[in-house]
């Protein structure tokens, strides 16, 4: 019998994804999401249990019923502007739901838990490209949530034993290749969705925020991964904690930035249509440049990605036109 993993908010983008990769690696995920903002059509590759992390009582049931061997957590609100405009709910979910999921996992005995981070605990860059031991100066209360997170796993290994592998994020984007769950937000924030449907005639325009950036042509540059080579890397987490290893935080990113500019180009070179474009102000707690350095990942986790921008856009593209019209709560 393979071992169960509870997968917090795997109804979601990025957690969905790890669904399947660990599906493919022989686990069976068992999906805990209230489905607020993942979809019931993404869970294919294990149970789902409807609960919200803030809820001890339904999450002592899940574990009880189905005995994990470890969790993923990616249950949260990822949406900056969101955390800026009610940063009490924010913090009520994403640091207050941390706290109740890690206890509900150590009264049942359960003590390695795969985190969902994010580059924005860095905040502004000081060195290029940012390994892990960048200062983390969060810029809004989106990555403060994050990395309060950090600090809790940070100390419930140190004084409890409850290990953990942190996993800071640079940019998610692209979509399963073979078409059967990919990114679909409500509302969408995200550059590469919003692009393709302003190409595919979905959206009037695409919004630069901001175009007077201290970067190669005044725009935003971002380091996007894979979704599919970051659910990669949850799984070589996940045994990383099965083996025995130590708490410990990875980037994962590419090393390889690309502007805003550069990205409305390429989607333009993939549809061959052209989009207008409105430039407007900066938004609240964008950093100019978010480039990782992913080398520890590659050393320790044996991780690389296995996928390029042409690659991530390529995926991405067929998904809208296809899985994500059909696409129904």
């Amino acid at each position: 019998m393979s071992q169960a993993i509870l997968v917090a908010g795997g109804a979601g983008y990025i957690g969905s994804h790890t669904c399947l990769r660990l599906a493919e690696a022989g686990f069976t995920p068992v999906v805990y999401d209230n489905l607020s903002n993942g979809w019931e059509a993404f869970v294919q590759w294990g149970p789902l249990e409807v609960g919200d992390v803030n809820d001890p009582v339904r999450l002592a049931e899940v574990f009880a019923k189905h005995r994990p061997v470890a969790v993923i957590h990616f249950a949260a609100f990822v949406e900056v502007a969101f955390s800026i405009a009610e940063p009490g709910a924010f913090y009520g979910t994403n640091v207050g739901g941390a706290i109740t999921l890690i206890e509900a996992a150590r009264k049942a005995g359960v003590n390695k838990l795969v985190f969902s981070s994010t580059c924005a605990t860095y905040g502004p860059p000081v060195t290029l490209p940012m390994d892990e031991t960048h200062p983390q100066a969060p810029l809004n209360p989106y990555g403060r949530s994050k990395l309060m997170v950090e600090q809790i796993l940070r100390d419930m290994d140190r004084y409890k034993g409850f290990r953990s592998v942190v996993l800071r994020y640079f940019n998610a984007a692209g979509a399963d290749p073979e078409g059967r769950i990919g990114e679909k937000h409500e509302p969408e924030t995200h550059a590469i969705p919003l692009a393709i449907a302003a190409a595919r005639g979905e959206r009037d325009k695409f919004t630069l925020y901001g175009s007077d950036y201290d970067t190669r042509d005044g725009t935003c540059i971002r380091d996007y991964v894979h979704v599919l080579d970051l659910a990669d890397a949850h799984v070589s987490a996940l045994k990383w904690l099965l083996d025995g290893k130590h708490s410990t935080a990875f980037n994962l990113g590419t090393g390889e930035g690309t502007s805003v500019r550069e990205l409305v180009a390429a989607i333009e070179r993939r549809s061959n249509r052209h989009f207008p474009l409105e430039t407007v102000t900066r938004r609240d707690g964008d950093a100019p440049i978010l480039v990782a350095d992913s080398d520890k990942a590659r050393a320790l986790l044996g991780w690389t990605p296995r996928y390029g921008l042409d690659d991530i856009i390529q995926h991405a593209w067929a998904w809208h036109a296809n899985g994500a019209t059909t696409l129904k709560r």
